[in-house]
């Protein structure tokens, strides 16, 4: 049996450039030809989910993380011929920032890592699990 593979013309790869991220970031490529874009997106989290500490922390630090992370991004992008105007280091919950950016790129493919938890921690729910959830797209989960 023949199974034929959309074809996907914008693809949206939510990586940790903090973490094992070149399995997603390979799969996304091999799913891409030529002429598809490819965006790169890592999300932070905002300040006030580090409570009690957001007050030592700062929005200073926030802006910190943020500008590390498009650096690490771009660095990917730049091996991987990805041009930097589709590098987004965003700020918020991650799902939902995912989501949003999908939508306004018109996305038509998600590729995300999972560490392919189970039990307690796949019943709370993960990044790829919410992305999955609320995607208006395909979403490509691949084991890290």
């Amino acid at each position: 049996m023949h199974v034929e593979t959309p074809d996907y013309k914008n693809i949206l790869v939510a990586l940790d450039p903090y973490s094992s991220y070149q399995p997603v970031i390979n799969r996304a490529l091999k799913l891409a030809n030529s002429d598809d874009k490819l965006l790169l997106v890592h999300v932070t989290l905002p300040y006030a989910y580090f409570e009690p500490y957001s007050l030592e922390i700062g929005q200073d630090f926030v802006s910190d993380m943020l500008e590390k992370s498009k650096k690490q991004l771009t660095e990917i992008a730049n091996t991987h011929g990805i041009p930097a105007d589709n590098v987004y280091a965003l700020l918020g919950n991650a799902a939902d920032e995912i989501h949003q950016l999908a939508e306004a790129k018109n996305v038509d493919l998600i590729v995300i890592g999972t560490h392919g938890q189970s039990g307690l921690k796949l019943l709370l729910g993960s990044t790829a699990n919410s992305v999955l959830h609320g995607a208006k797209c395909d979403v490509l989960a691949v084991r890290v």
